[in-house]
């Protein structure tokens, strides 16, 4: 079998397999970071977390994600797609594993950090892979908007899951279902992929550069995460912030002055990734912080159960995958930057749509135009995003550029969401439910102002790209 990234790339009708274990990927990365807010209470009071302490079952997860990703990303270009692949599918398997059986509140927050790193290996191998097994155009086009389609209806569908399982089997079930996935993933993986070839002998790896990016990066991450609940003056806070300044600086000094760096110099010469990145930043902080406040103004304003809950993203969900697929034939028609344009556009209507319709005693049916139409939005934003990323990028640099696209759209989420709750006041104690309510409204109407000023990204790309 030859090698990924050669002449002799498989046909598009022998990819349709690989392509359904790369989209089961993405699932299962998109499942893992929703399915456990549902079974949060669950696993406070069975394993003796505090209350401010619970948060780190999902925060770790965030944290060693983001940190990791550009390391992830490059490993992928220098040791092998598939290797990093099955690997990275492996580790999810057997950290699941630990998860549904440990007995200890600190083990299992150390496994949700695991499953980050595994998550930050297998997000830019599965992306990579996709962009170099399809060549540029309509057929990595509609690949994009399988993968994509999986992303969304995992985040939509992880919450309801969830909750059945929970329900079923108790709190250890959400890391346990994993193991049969991931297990089956890697299997997958080992036998359709095409082989790496032998391992580089003589190329350096930029170990002090992954070293200060990894540091610098997660403990950014980590500062973002941590400073909603702790305060931005707190001690914890300011010395990870400024550890994470060093550390950054430290990798741009190294970066400079190696042969082989981390993120080679050239990249940032292509326009189009420069354009996906602030894109991503921008997504993430504004299209990937709706869940946090629908599910707030579902269950605290309007009371709804978790079931029910899980039940009101279904529509969110299908509308989403939908959208994937209308921005792969828009991107096809069009050309890149004016399908993103119209995702985006049509996005920020559902946002302010849905901004006025929230209330006191508004009904579900009341919000659907805005949802569907920031739904639609978002899937078709999402695909072009990632066109962009991989537009004109060499096969053996489309690894670092998926992490350093990823990398940004995970900073985007925690930078977005910690200033949106700012904005909403919603991590206040003791709020009314009026004044949440107006909180939720309030942010929502800046995240469509968000969407709008996401066009600025969309500069650096040239008319009728990707087409």
């Amino acid at each position: 079998m030859p090698a990924v990234g050669s002449s002799s790339i498989p046909t598009r009708q022998r990819l349709g397999l690989p392509l359904l274990v790369l989209a089961a990927a993405q699932l299962v990365i998109s499942l893992d970071y929703n399915i456990v807010y549902v079974a949060l209470p669950a696993i406070g009071g069975s394993l003796g977390f505090s209350g401010q302490d619970l948060q780190w079952v999902v925060s770790a997860y965030v944290v060693t994600t983001g940190g990791f990703l550009l390391l992830g990303g490059r490993a992928t270009d220098l040791l092998g797609r598939r290797r990093i692949f099955v690997v990275a599918a492996l580790l999810y398997a057997v950290s699941s594993l630990i998860g549904g059986v440990t007995e200890s509140a600190e083990a299992l927050v150390a496994v949700r950090a695991v499953q980050g790193i595994g998550g930050s290996l297998l997000f830019p191998a599965a992306l990579s892979l996709i962009n170099t097994l399809y060549d540029e155009g309509p057929g990595r086009n509609r690949a994009l908007a399988v993968w994509g389609a999986a992303g969304a209806g995992g985040l939509c569908f992880g919450s309801l899951l969830g909750g059945v399982l929970v329900d079923a089997f108790g709190w250890p079930a959400v890391f346990l279902v994993n193991v049969p996935i991931a297990g089956a993933i890697a299997l997958a993986g080992a036998m359709l992929f095409p082989a790496d070839g032998p391992l580089p002998r003589q190329r350096n790896f930029d170990l002090p550069g992954a070293l200060t990016a990894t540091v610098g990066i997660t403990l950014l991450v980590f500062v973002l995460v941590h400073a909603p609940e702790a305060g931005w003056g707190s001690r914890t806070v300011l010395i990870c912030a400024a550890l994470s300044v060093v550390s950054l600086l430290l990798f741009v000094l190294v970066e400079k002055r190696i042969g082989e760096p981390l993120t080679p110099a050239h990249l940032f010469g292509h326009r189009s990734l420069l354009g996906a990145m602030a894109l991503t930043a921008l997504f993430s902080a504004t299209f990937s912080s709706m869940p946090y406040f629908l599910t707030l103004y579902f269950q605290t304003v309007h009371g709804y159960s978790a079931m029910a809950t899980g039940a009101a993203f279904l529509v969110p969900a299908l509308v989403v995958a939908a959208g994937t697929k209308a921005g792969e034939r828009a991107v096809s028609a069009l050309g890149l930057r004016t399908a993103l344009l119209g995702g985006m556009a049509v996005g920020a209507v559902g946002a302010l749509l849905l901004a006025l319709a929230l209330s006191d005693h508004g009904s579900y049916a009341r919000m659907l135009p805005g949802i569907v139409l920031l739904s639609l939005g978002q899937g078709a934003t999402w695909t072009g995003m990632w066109i962009a990323a991989a537009t004109g990028i060499p096969a053996a640099d489309q690894g670092v550029a998926s992490g350093l696209a990823s990398t940004t759209l995970q900073v985007g989420s925690a930078v977005g969401l910690a200033a949106l709750v700012a904005v909403a006041g919603t991590g206040s104690h003791g709020l009314t439910a009026s004044g949440l309510l107006d909180g939720i409204r309030a942010a929502v109407y800046v995240i469509t102002a968000g969407i709008c000023l996401g066009a600025v990204a969309l500069l650096p790309l040239r008319r009728g790209t990707a087409r």
